[in-house]
């Protein structure tokens, strides 16, 4: 019987064909590599770790960070021997390789950082990968997707380096958004958007200034956000913005400053009209009748600064004295009651007293004339007929202001006397009509002095002065 000659593809053949191959092949792998090179290594310098800058600078020993299958060190321990600050980073659930490591445990470092790709080309490819953003402050979860409505890519935002940020991405999709505002906000905010929004956005859309120290209320709710933060360009700058009314409104003063920068004294934030001004913070307090008053009836052409304050300014127009007490209304009248006015006598170059005090100011003042009254007693006191003419006008010589009566008349009597018996001789110690009892003119001693005393009676009777 003939047999069939397979040459060398018996079986035993191929069992040694495959058993060689399975040798070479894990000779080449547990040297690393040696056989074959997969391309060149990344050569850019960094920092010095394991005494290389580069991955290029080993010299190809690729046991520096290749390990054979059956070695008990894993591939990322040789990364971490030289880079031992990740090594720390890994152990930490908060820092960035510690949150990708522990929340995906058969994440590699060459998933994310590939080599042999050539001297220049870069250590870090995420694509195709979820990057935890918001452990660098910036959440992906309102950028889902780009304004075609297809999901974001790394080099949407980084380009050709994923360590770098193109600062001019958000701008690049925010035009195709909303170009007028997009153009309005970078030139009142500048264009380093990250300063301010960390992607969510923080200010969810819009920031609600009822959860801080001012809140928008009235016509400030309307107001843009670049009129009174102004040059503002980091989440610092927003907050420091001054509160005071002043700052904003300065221009909008038509005051001038003339009332200071407490708008607010006045003003609502609902509008600047109507506005209330509280007199009594003034020097002028509004009292009375002029409480009632309108603003215009005393600040003509809306002046407020430099308003007189004296009553004479505004009421010279109702003086219905002429000007004869002059321009103090205030020494007689107080703002509660014109009517009710009161005059303070001593203040004037007639002093009230004695029984002058209780007269009624018509007795002296006839017909509502003030000014110019006479301080003369006859002018008010008419010569009386007893007087009949002899004494003069000055009715002070004899009569005090306390009453009429007693008066005192010494002008051309003679002194008392004492006669040669030592009898006192005193005329002043009686009143006049005791003497003249009819008029001054005329006078008798037979009030005192008898027919029998001396005989001088009636012979002089009715005597002349």
């Amino acid at each position: 019987m003939q047999r069939n000659k397979l040459g060398c593809f018996t079986f035993s053949g191929i069992l040694s064909a495959i058993i060689t191959i399975i040798v070479i092949s894990g000779v080449a792998y547990a040297r690393g590599g040696l056989m074959y090179n997969p391309g060149p290594l990344n050569a850019q310098p960094g920092e010095m770790l394991g005494g290389v800058s580069s991955h290029a600078e080993t010299g190809g020993e690729c046991e520096a960070c290749h390990t054979a299958p059956w070695s008990s060190i894993s591939m990322a321990e040789r990364c971490t021997d030289c880079h031992g600050e990740i090594a720390l980073q890994m152990q930490n659930m908060l820092a960035l390789h510690g949150s990708m490591y522990q929340s995906n445990p058969g994440l590699e470092c060459r998933n994310c950082h590939p080599e042999h790709r050539g001297a220049d080309a870069p250590l870090t490819v995420m694509t195709g990968r979820e990057f935890p953003h918001e452990l660098l402050g910036f959440s992906m979860n309102g950028h889902r997707l780009t304004v075609q409505r297809e999901p974001f890519t790394c080099a949407d935002c980084h380009q050709d380096d994923i360590s770098i940020f193109a600062t001019d991405s958000c701008d690049a999709c925010h035009r195709q958004m909303d170009p007028v505002f997009a153009q309005a906000h970078a030139l009142s905010f500048g264009a380093a958007c990250l300063d301010c929004h960390d992607g969510v956005d923080r200010f969810g859309g819009r920031f609600n200034h009822n959860v801080s120290q001012f809140k928008l209320e009235g016509g400030h709710r309307e107001a843009a956000c670049v009129q009174c933060h102004i040059d503002a360009r980091q989440l610092a700058d927003f907050k420091t913005a001054p509160q005071d009314c002043y700052f904003c409104h300065r221009s909008d003063d038509p005051h001038e400053a003339r009332f200071g920068a407490d708008c607010s004294a006045c003003h609502s934030a609902d509008g600047w009209k109507p506005a209330q001004f509280d007199h009594s913070l003034s020097a002028f307090k509004l009292e009375g009748e002029h409480a009632k008053v309108s603003c215009e009836d005393c600040h003509q052409s809306g002046v407020y600064q430099g308003t007189p304050t004296d009553c004479y300014s505004c009421h010279s127009q109702d003086d219905e004295h002429n000007g004869r007490f002059g321009t103090d209304c205030a020494a007689c009248h107080n703002p509660f009651d014109w009517e009710n006015a009161t005059f303070d006598h001593n203040r004037s170059s007639f002093p009230l007293d004695g029984a002058h005090i209780d007269v009624a100011c018509e007795q002296c003042h006839l017909n509502n004339t003030f000014a110019g009254t006479s301080a003369q007693c006859a002018a008010c006191h008419a010569d009386p007929d007893f007087h009949a003419g002899a004494l003069g006008p000055n009715c002070a010589d004899c009569h005090s202001t306390a009453a009429w009566i007693p008066a005192n008349f010494n002008l051309s009597h003679p002194e008392p006397r004492v006669d040669e018996e030592g009898t006192g001789i005193n005329h002043g110690y009686t009143t006049c009509r005791t003497c003249h009892p009819a008029t001054v003119r005329s006078y008798t001693c037979l009030a005192c002095h008898s027919d029998n005393q001396g005989g001088e009676g009636d012979e002089h009777e009715g005597g002349d002065d």
